[in-house]
């Protein structure tokens, strides 16, 4: 290997120019048909009408859950995210939108460039052509993200494809992504779950969630997540920007602290909109976290014993998180000596510049 090339953990690739010089000059493609589809760019007044249709692919894809409007529109409002540029809609003859594309490069890079793509087709509109359309769109949006970056850093535009739904990953692969990472979503049963409170490591306290302690939480989520693959550091404004939406839900999440530093985390998210696809309340554990210099001392276990028993508390029956099953912290070990079990799963396909 010599010296430019990189590992990037889903292959090697020559990063001894910078992405503006390796990523040559992008068109975007102009999305058409098939018959009496068209395509526009996306608007801010938009959220509601994606929300529908992301709800409907959910259906098809991950039927537990879906994105709401609120989160929609936070992700619009970001200061990175050029809306009529970075998405497009299609819509039918009734002005009914049946597909949406959306590519999102990650703000401050560190050791590569990461450009997300989200959205999807309608499942009524599937098989049409419409899903090639807007992953060759997203794709080469993607491109002209990563090539205004003159940074020498791996470029990654990567997407996710449920495993209910394999044509999504046969369209990625197709398409030039390769599957490189497995995510497994967990629920635990509150009813039978052995939640004995646990030990905490000598010096360690635990707080519910408040304002005061969000930035050191940021900063030990970017320590706690620097070997995880796919990560990027949480800049301030995506940070602050999430715990205002609604369904964060602070008193259900925890700190752990020593002193004023915060050494471990669990962010918890309600969405009771997700309760009637699943048939049962449930709490979200959107991020659980310890720095490396806690780990294997039992805290991730403390605190998430510790917020489970506020979820049953508050009566709610399921706890549900999303892990990465080759995550190098051991954490799926973990969940599942808590009583967490597999129930879906993602699969996370790069492509590499």
């Amino acid at each position: 290997m010599t010296d430019s090339l990189i590992d990037s953990g889903a292959g090697e690739i020559d990063a001894s120019r910078p992405l503006s010089a390796r990523i040559p000059a992008t068109e975007l493609p102009e999305p058409t048909g098939p018959a009496g589809v068209a395509w526009r760019a996306t608007r801010d007044d938009d959220v509601e009408a994606i929300a529908t249709l992301l709800a409907a692919i959910a259906t098809r894809d991950h039927p537990d859950w879906s994105e709401t409007a609120d989160e929609i529109a936070e992700t619009f409002g970001h200061s990175y995210v050029d809306v009529a540029r970075d998405s497009v809609v299609a819509e039918d003859a009734d002005g009914r939108m049946i597909a949406h594309g959306m590519a999102m490069r990650a703000p401050e890079p560190v050791e590569y460039a990461r450009v997300w793509l989200s959205g999807g087709v309608h499942p009524e509109h599937r098989g049409r052509g419409l899903g090639r359309q807007l992953l060759a769109w997203q794709t080469a949006r993607a491109e002209q993200l990563l090539a205004e970056l003159d940074v020498s850093n791996p470029g990654w535009v990567l997407s996710y494809a449920a495993d209910r739904s394999p044509e999504h990953g046969r369209l990625l692969e197709r398409a030039g992504y390769s599957p490189s990472r497995y995510f497994t979503t967990l629920h635990a049963e509150l009813a039978v779950a052995a939640l004995e409170p646990r030990d905490l490591p000598d010096g360690v306290r635990l707080e519910p969630w408040s304002p005061r302690f969000s930035e050191g939480a940021r900063a030990a989520k970017n320590a706690a997540f620097a070997d995880h693959w796919g990560s990027q550091p949480a800049t301030r404004e995506g940070w602050e920007s999430w715990q205002g939406l609604p369904t964060f839900r602070p008193e259900l999440s925890r700190v752990a602290l020593v002193g004023d530093e915060v050494v471990g985390f669990i962010t918890t998210d309600v969405n009771e909109e997700d309760w009637a696809r699943m048939g049962r309340s449930s709490g979200y554990i959107g991020l659980v976290g310890t720095v490396r210099e806690w780990r294997g001392k039992g805290l991730a276990s403390a605190l998430l014993v510790d917020v489970m028993r506020a979820y049953r508390a508050q009566g709610l029956e399921l706890a549900v998180l999303d892990v990465d099953t080759a995550n190098p912290t051991g954490a799926l070990g973990v969940y599942e000596r808590l009583g967490f079990a597999a129930v879906a799963r993602d699969v996370a396909y790069p492509r590499l510049y």
